[in-house]
């Protein structure tokens, strides 16, 4: 498994490296983020660490680089900003996971095996050609949805935002998260693009007498859930 630490710390990069490849990972390391793009892209890695104060970027700019690149290796943030709000924004800026400063060994080596884990379910489950959620089938390969066998008349944006929601079944995705996955654009308060699009994916998807799949969390998001509840709010 390969590791890319990005750290400007020298101490704390070299600290890093022997303890990953003591526990059995192939690391690599580099200072800047620079550097960092220049190794992810070329890669590939399974997963990186990446410091937010970096040198010549911070850390979460070089995360919206990555990704704008094409490279989705899972990010665990290591970094000493310790606040909810600093978790919270890495997380929605593109980091996979966040561990903050100062930090156990062990924890470190449990959250990267863990995002390795779940990175390549992710990738046997983008093998497949269709994702099926109750009566809901999407074939990814004609780009066509059905719910009990009728054709439902999705636009590309709609049949791309149902297939986000569709990939995350039961797990709530925020305004943030949708807007950044489907639009690849940045939350903007004044904006309903999301809201507007949900309502008019709801229309075709739960019509009629059909028991409902996309449901609205208060204040929050969106899930589609399988269970027939009614909406929280």
């Amino acid at each position: 498994m390969r590791v890319l630490i990005v750290e400007d710390d020298r101490k704390i990069r070299e600290f890093l490296e022997q303890s990953l490849r003591e526990a059995g990972f192939a690391a690599d390391g580099v200072s800047d983020a620079a550097s960092a793009l220049a190794s992810a892209v070329e890669g590939p890695y399974d997963v990186m660490v990446v410091d937010l104060g970096l040198p010549d970027m911070d850390g979460l700019d070089l995360i919206d680089g990555l990704r704008r690149r094409g490279v989705y290796t899972p990010v665990l943030i290591l970094s000493a900003r310790r606040s909810v709000d600093d978790r919270v924004r890495g997380l929605e800026r593109g980091g996979d996971d966040y561990l903050p400063k100062p930090f156990a060994v062990a924890e470190l080596l449990a959250r990267l095996r863990a995002l390795i884990r779940r990175s390549a379910a992710r990738g046997a489950e983008a093998l497949a050609t269709a994702i099926r959620v109750a009566d809901l089938e999407i074939d990814l390969l004609c780009h066509e949805a059905r719910r009990r066998g009728e054709l439902l008349p999705l636009s590309p944006r709609e049949f791309q935002l149902l297939e986000y929601l569709a990939r995350n079944p039961g797990r709530v995705l925020t305004r943030t998260m949708i807007l950044d996955h489907v639009w690849q654009m940045r939350f903007d308060p004044s904006t309903n693009v999301v809201d507007v699009h949900i309502h008019r994916l709801r229309a075709k998807v739960d019509r009629g007498t059909w028991p409902p799949l996309i449901h609205t969390v208060r204040a929050v998001g969106y899930v589609l859930r399988a269970d027939g509840e009614t909406d929280v709010g």
